[in-house]
């Protein structure tokens, strides 16, 4: 049964989407089955993949609100995963999805059908703590948060990880922190320098050893709908995403 990550953090800009994509296919790189489900309604993850947003015809929205089976919404792409895509509809659901039942698990429910399919499932999550959020983290074994090392980044970490015990409480006693992500890290910067230093201190064995560098293409990639992998498997970028896929699996091999 595939292990299921949201990837999240309320703070945009931090490195959610191009984590979701970029550890997606590393993971298939290691010959795992992934799949990738976009729960942003602006659907960068799945342009990221290479799908057209405007044209899918199922997407998270359909399999949320019920109308759409999540096995006919998945499309495989370039780098060897598969994705449950997303569009601007989306936003929609998080109005009608008020109006339903259970409308905290829906995305739980529509998962576990699949997730014999799969060595690892990730959750791309908007940048809020909203009911997809919710319904993310619900679904969800455990929950991956990249950020950047700077100041404001760890006042918006208190929050979401008072969200993750809020819902371990209600919704999901399993959920537990997967680990805490370093992406765009200058080293020469001394305030990342002392926010990584804090991290360590207070996280211990949750911080990644595995630390994602400021890499100019892994800001190109996502413009041709590739991961970096696929756009120059040799930039310091795709070493650093295939690094982390084999810290994830040592340590699930050691758990």
């Amino acid at each position: 049964m595939g292990k299921v990550i949201a990837i999240a953090n309320q703070k945009g800009g931090v490195g959610k989407t191009t984590t979701s994509i970029n550890l997606a296919a590393s993971l298939v790189k290691t010959r795992r089955r992934v799949l990738l489900v976009d729960l942003d309604p602006q659907g960068n993850a799945t342009m990221g993949s290479g799908i057209d947003k405007n044209a899918i015809e199922l997407s998270t929205y359909e399999v949320l609100i019920g109308i759409g089976e999540i096995q006919k919404a998945c499309v495989t792409v370039e780098g060897g995963y598969d994705v449950v895509p997303t569009n601007s509809n989306l936003a929609g659901a998080e109005v009608e999805l008020v109006n339903l039942d259970r409308r905290e698990v829906r995305l739980r429910l529509a998962l576990e059908s699949v997730r014999d399919d799969y060595d690892f499932i990730l959750i791309d999550c908007p940048p809020s703590l909203s009911l997809l959020t919710v319904n993310a983290f619900a679904a969800a074994q455990t929950v991956m948060i990249p950020m950047q090392c700077e100041y404001f980044a760890l006042e918006g970490l208190t929050d979401l990880i008072q969200t993750i015990r809020l819902v371990r409480q209600n919704l999901n006693p399993e959920l537990e922190i997967e680990g805490l992500l370093r992406t765009m890290y200058d080293p020469r910067n001394n305030l990342a320098n002392e926010v990584s230093a804090q991290l360590r201190e207070h996280f211990g064995d949750k911080l990644y050893r595995t630390i994602i560098p400021r890499n100019v293409r892994l800001a190109e990639a996502p413009s041709f709908g590739k991961p970096v992998i696929s756009y120059d498997m040799q930039s310091k970028g795709a070493q650093a995403y295939l690094a982390l896929a084999g810290e994830i699996l040592r340590r699930e091999e050691a758990a």
